[in-house]
Parts: structure tokens; sequence; C-alpha cells
């Protein structure tokens, strides 16, 4: 079986019946200075941490980045931006006392060190200028220093995004290749709005050297300008008639810059796992079914899209939150994606939008104009936003409906009551 087969098997294998979500969240780690946490004093930590809860402890390059727990993961960002993994739930205060429950385990250990969290789509101090990304190190992950030395020349803000932003991230499931490809393209037209909505800057009036002017979705202009192979809408998925096999199509054609198997990581720029099985470096043959899951996941890990197929549909274009407001995200993403009615609704509703480039000129609309940025048919972001709201809010629990509230507050660190206690 070829590999690109191996790939739309394994992204058919998540077709599941389940209403789950997924929840990521990226944290600054920050001292009294603004200045991120050194790897040295993390790493060692998280090794600590993780043996105390019994958790399985993930090393990469030799050192330890990241653990399991069962309930979610730990992971190090390129310049130790600390990642929570939460395993798909469906209910939300479930969701919320496992987060509340890595945040109380971690808060005292900074804090005795000198550092806090802090949730922000840019880092504070490069958002307002004090400081540039190139003074920021990187963790000393070969992962990081290829893709460093690859995204130098790939567009201009790759350091921005590596160095100093961070997402909240949410996964949906899907229950056949029809539903995948009516969520994505749903989802797809909408993300200029839900990009806005969670927006989260340390200063109204902040812009990215070379961006003035544009005050809107800083995170989304590192992106924007990033790498175009690996960046954007995934090729073909705002159209009609997407499927497995295309998004397979576009995982195994995209260049991979590194390659990371059986525990090492090698340098390979500009190759594709098309390339990488075609000249003999990645060999079908002897690969047990495993090691071909592993190096499909590795492929699928580095399309940075605003939007991921895996077993699951990753949504990536939200600036990092605080845990009220992120999860009133998954309570807007939870009416809208599981309710069949809203789903055609909001098919029937943007057909007319057929083109990525009409989705990325609402995005370029907002970042100049914000919610007031006029979009689709006329309406503005903001009136999008709050029909989006309302379509959500009559498919979700009064529980739910509770949570839906806080994406009209601020992304401000405010965090929720067992947090400030």
């Amino acid at each position: 079986m070829s590999f690109l087969k191996t790939i739309e098997d394994y992204l058919r294998s998540g077709e599941t019946s389940s209403r789950d979500l997924g929840l990521e969240i990226e944290h600054f780690i920050i001292d009294e200075n603004g200045d991120q946490i050194p790897f040295d004093v993390i790493s060692p930590l998280i090794l600590e941490i993780g043996n105390r809860l019994n958790a399985k402890i993930h090393y990469m390059d030799g050192y330890p980045v990241g653990y399991y727990t069962g309930k979610y993961s730990t992971s190090l960002e390129p310049s130790c931006q600390f990642e929570i993994s939460i395993d798909p739930y469906n209910d939300l205060d479930t969701i919320r006392e496992i987060y509340e429950d890595f945040r109380n385990t971690w808060a005292p250990e900074f804090s005795k060190r000198g550092y806090r969290f802090l949730t922000k789509g840019n880092l504070p101090k490069v958002e307002t200028g004090v400081i540039t990304p190139d003074e920021i190190p990187l963790s000393p992950k070969k992962r990081y220093r290829y893709m460093d030395n690859f995204f130098q020349t790939s567009g201009k803000y790759g350091r921005y995004m590596m160095r100093a932003s961070a997402s909240a991230q949410i996964s949906v499931d899907y229950r056949s290749e029809e539903d995948m490809a009516r969520k994505l393209r749903v989802l797809s037209k909408i993300s200029p709005v839900l990009a806005i909505a969670m927006e989260n800057k340390t200063d109204e009036d902040s812009t990215i050297n070379g961006n003035e002017g544009q005050k809107h979705l800083l995170r989304i202009q590192e992106w924007d300008d990033l790498d175009p192979s690996r960046t954007g809408f995934i090729s073909g998925s705002v159209e009609e008639g997407f499927t497995y096999k295309k998004a397979a199509e576009v995982i195994y054609n995209t260049p991979l810059i590194l390659l990371t198997d059986e525990g090492e990581t090698t340098e390979v720029k500009e190759k594709t796992a098309k390339d990488l099985v075609e000249n003999g470096t990645i060999k079908e043959e002897i690969l047990s079914e495993d090691r071909k899951i592993k190096l499909a996941e590795h492929f699928m890990s580095m399309g940075f899209f605003h939007f991921r197929v895996k077993k699951y549909i990753e949504i990536r274009v939200a600036d990092s939150a605080e845990i009220d407001k992120a999860l009133g995200y998954v309570a807007l993403i939870k009416g809208l994606m599981y309710n069949d009615e809203n789903l055609n609704l909001l098919d029937e509703e943007l057909k007319g939008i057929k083109e990525p480039k009409t989705i990325q000129a609402a995005f370029d609309s907002i970042k100049t104009d914000g919610l007031k940025a006029k979009i689709y048919y006329g309406r503005t972001a903001e009136e999008w936003l709050e029909y989006l709201l309302e379509i959500s809010e009559k498919a979700l629990s009064e529980k739910d409906k509770e949570y839906l509230k806080n994406v009209r507050t601020s992304g401000d660190n405010i965090e929720g009551k067992a947090l400030r206690q």
C-alpha cells in the first residue's frame, strides 16, 4: 500500500459518532521583566513534576519537553511557550476542571522561581516593540533550529511566530468524509470572524514592524507571511467535493523542513514526503504499520494551515486566551459544529464564498478595521459574530450557554474563580 493511501486511510479512521472537543492553550511563562522562562529552568521542572504526577515523560533530542497524564499532555513550543493539550471531552465543566488542575499544579512552582502564566496572542515585549524576536533564544531542539533556518527565507515573520506568538486551538470530530468536508468548508469561511472574536492584544494600537496601519490579528499577520507552502487554507477545502484523498495529497506534498523518524531528527528543507519516498530516504517496504502511522502524523504536523485535518479537524485561528474566554470559544464551536441545522444553515448562507481569496480579503479588511470591517454580503465582522453567537446559543444546553457569554469578554488574564484564590 502506498504511503499516500496510508495517510488517506489514517484520516478516514478518524470517523466517529462522538461529539467531543479538544482544547489546547499555549502560555507564556514570564518573569517580572516580561521575559520568558529559559529552557534550562523549565525542562528539568517538567521532569520533576511529570514524575510526581506519575505521568509519561516525553523527550526530544534527549531533553524532557512534556508529559502525558491520561487526561492532558504538556509540551514546549520553540521559545518555551508552555502548552497544555486536553484530551477531548464533550462536557465543558470537565475541560475546565482538568485545566484548573494543571494550573494549580504549576502556578506555585513557577511563582517560587519568579515566573507566572500569561495568555496573549503575542509576547507583550515584542508586540509593543520593547524587544525584537531576535533577542529571544530558541530551545535546543534540532526541530526548531531547522525551522528557524528555513523561515528566514520563506517569509518575513518566522521569528515572530516561533519566538513570540501563542494560540488557543480546538479540535472537533467528524462522522464521515462528507461531514469532514462540510465542517472544514464552513469553518474556513467563518474563520476571519472567529479570529477577531479571539484577538488578545496587549496594546490596542500596536502593529507589527512593516505592517503599520494594521492593528488587528497580529498573530494571523505573522502566519500569513511565514511560508505560503504550508499556511493559509488547505488547497481545495473551501470548494465542494473535498475528500480524504485530497487532504492526504496536500499532506504528502507539503515541504517538510525536517524529518523525525524513530527519535532522530534530520534536516530535509524543501523535500516533501513524496520526495523522501521516491528517493529512498523513507523505505516503505520495510516500515511497520506503527512506524508508518508515526511518520504520517509527523507529515501532518509540518503543515501550519488555519485548519489541520488529522483524525479530527484542528481549528488554529485563535489567540491564546484565559480559560473563561477559551471555554466560551469552545462553546461557540460546539453549538455551530455539532448541530446539523446550524451547519446546513451556514453552508447555505455562505455558498457564495467559493474561493480562499474571498476569505483572505475578509481577513485583510479585519486587520485594518477590526470588528467594524465589512466582510461578506455587506455585513460587518461584528454582525457576523453576533449572528454566530445567536445560532450557536440556540443549540446549546443552559450550562453551555453560560460559557458562551465569555466570548464577548476581554482576552486579558482574568482567570477563573479557582485560579483567583
